[in-house]
């Protein structure tokens, strides 16, 4: 094999490969010796047919499955022979005018992570904001839980529903006078809003009364998950079966018996596990963006083009689904697009952080156990159908990448958590509003980073631009970069590999709503 350099740019490069004949050939000869001992032809015994007419029959087969492992063994080769650490997996070409019998001559374009010096974690100051879990907390979520769990008790006959009421009816639902399937049901149970529905259903059933029959138009939404319903209108008759109020919910040892639990002691122990757990993912969220913030700060090195461009197209992609739901979807698109420099420069940064964090987690030793990525494997295979999960494991199995996509999440926790342990750390003791404050002040879509002049400690919520009223999409995707700081994974340094099998298993369906539900949005 003979490699030339081509390009070397920055962090892109390019190699000319010649793959002689000579090797291709060796390589048939290995395939026809592998499948001789299998192939039948009248007139031989078995495993006697002669290498000739093997190759005769299946000449094109073997020489093109020889050509790719070929060409897969010539690229590991340079990448082993240049020492590339490749940020993606490499674009291969092969040459115009290939032909059998000749040399191949590939194209290898490929990306290299940077060259990173160790990073340095000494130094690290952070302050652990704590939120204690005292009874009025725990009752709040109790009272919460309890809120969710009301019941409705019968109204008079007379009563006209109002929001908060729930509506018991029987439906039927047309489109241009159609019936259409799963638009027909008795006795179905609405909370007037609740907005469980599609938009202007629950409205309209303000005001009716047991017995009452009326018509109810409405429109699908353009992102209903039955395609022929989706963005038409329609018309639901409707007759009203009853009307129900909500009755009162006593927060007492009664109310917790009817959860099964044996006093209401019992179930402030378990809701004060709970109300711990979440007060502890604030404190969690608050530190790891201010250690993330110091990181950044205090490291600048080129990040690969195409690993920003892929991290990118994950942000804006979430952005503009966000942007749709809005009242005005255009105007909401039309704000993202001003702020399009900002998020790449988030995507620049989640890439930078994902690179720093795995360059310190190698440095220290930081791994993930065999047995913690079967675990995630197998919790990953739950959303898959039973029949598929093994495929899915098999696939994960076999594919680097994918595993190391799988893996990137609990590699990068464990290296965030081996720098909580080095850093130098405070306490101090606030309420929930002020610590959700705190994690509120960096979601003013900032980019923290080399020379951006900002206090990265601050717990302010610094000034926004009058008039500059974001849409609820750009928040969203701010705050999941801040409060979760999804970097882009350190997995995607794998070297190169096949891509998916196209037979890839399938995520398994979730049940379709009623026509009458709205589709569910991503959050």
């Amino acid at each position: 094999m003979k490699t030339v350099e081509t390009l070397n740019e920055g962090l892109k490069r390019e190699y000319r490969v010649t793959i002689t004949a000579k090797d291709i050939d060796a390589r048939v000869d290995d395939e026809v010796k592998s499948i001789a001992p299998t192939v039948r032809m009248p007139g031989f015994r078995p495993g006697k047919v002669p290498p000739n007419l093997i190759r005769k029959m299946h000449g094109a087969a073997l020489s093109a499955d020889a050509l790719n492992k070929a060409i897969d063994q010539g690229v590991r080769d340079l990448i082993a022979k240049e020492k590339l650490r490749p940020a993606l997996q490499p674009a291969v070409t092969l040459g115009d005018g290939y032909e059998t019998g000749k040399d191949a001559e590939l194209t290898v374009a490929l990306e290299v992570l940077p060259e990173i010096a160790t990073p340095s974690i000494e130094g690290l100051k952070l302050e652990r904001l704590t939120v204690p879990a005292d009874d009025a907390a725990v009752m709040g979520k109790i009272e919460e839980f309890a809120a969710q769990m009301k019941r409705f008790e019968d109204a008079p006959k007379t009563r006209k529903a109002a929001t908060g009421d729930q509506v018991i009816i029987d439906f039927a639902g047309s489109v241009d006078g159609v019936a259409f399937d799963g638009g027909t049901g008795e006795d179905m149970a609405v909370e007037i809003g609740a907005g469980q529905l599609i938009p202007g259903f629950e409205d309209q059933l303000v005001g009716v009364k047991t017995g009452d029959e009326k018509t109810l138009k409405v429109t699908f939404p353009d992102d209903y998950p039955v395609e022929d319903l989706k963005g038409q209108p329609a018309e639901f008759a409707i007759t009203v079966k009853a009307i129900k109020v909500p009755g009162e919910s006593k927060i007492d040892d009664e109310f917790a018996k009817s959860l099964g639990l044996e006093s209401l002691d019992k179930l402030k122990e378990l809701m004060k596990d709970q109300v711990e757990q979440e007060l502890n993912g604030l404190t969690r969220t608050h530190m790891k963006r201010k250690l993330l913030d110091q990181l950044a700060a205090s490291h600048d090195f080129d990040v690969p083009p195409t690993m920003v461009e892929a991290e990118f197209g994950q942000i804006w992609q979430q952005l503009e689904h966000e942007a749709s739901h809005e009242e005005d979807p255009e105007a909401a698109k039309a704000e993202l697009e001003k702020d399009k420099d900002e998020y790449r420069s988030i995507a620049v940064r989640r890439v930078r952080l994902g690179l720093l964090l795995s360059e310190i987690g190698q440095a220290h030793g930081v791994q993930v156990s065999q047995q913690e990525m079967q675990r995630l494997v197998m919790q990953a295979a739950q959303q898959y159908r039973p029949e598929d999960r093994q495929r899915f494991v098999e696939y994960v199995q076999q594919d680097a990448l994918a595993a190391a996509q799988l893996r990137a999440p609990l590699y990068e926790d464990k290296v965030v958590d081996f720098l909580f342990e080095k850093a130098e750390i405070s306490d101090r003791e606030v309420t929930r509003e002020e610590i959700e404050a705190a994690i509120e002040a960096d979601d003013d879509g900032h980019v923290h980073g080399p020379g951006c002049g900002h206090d990265h400690d601050h717990d302010a919520k610094p000034a926004k631009k009058a008039a500059a009223k974001k849409p609820a999409a750009k928040k969203d995707a701010v705050k999941d970069e801040a409060e979760e700081e999804k970097v882009a994974a350190p997995a995607k340094k794998a070297p190169a590999k096949k891509a998916a099998p196209k037979d890839e298993p399938a995520a398994e369906e979730k049940p379709k709503k009623a026509p009458a539900k709205k589709a569910a949005t991503k959050k």
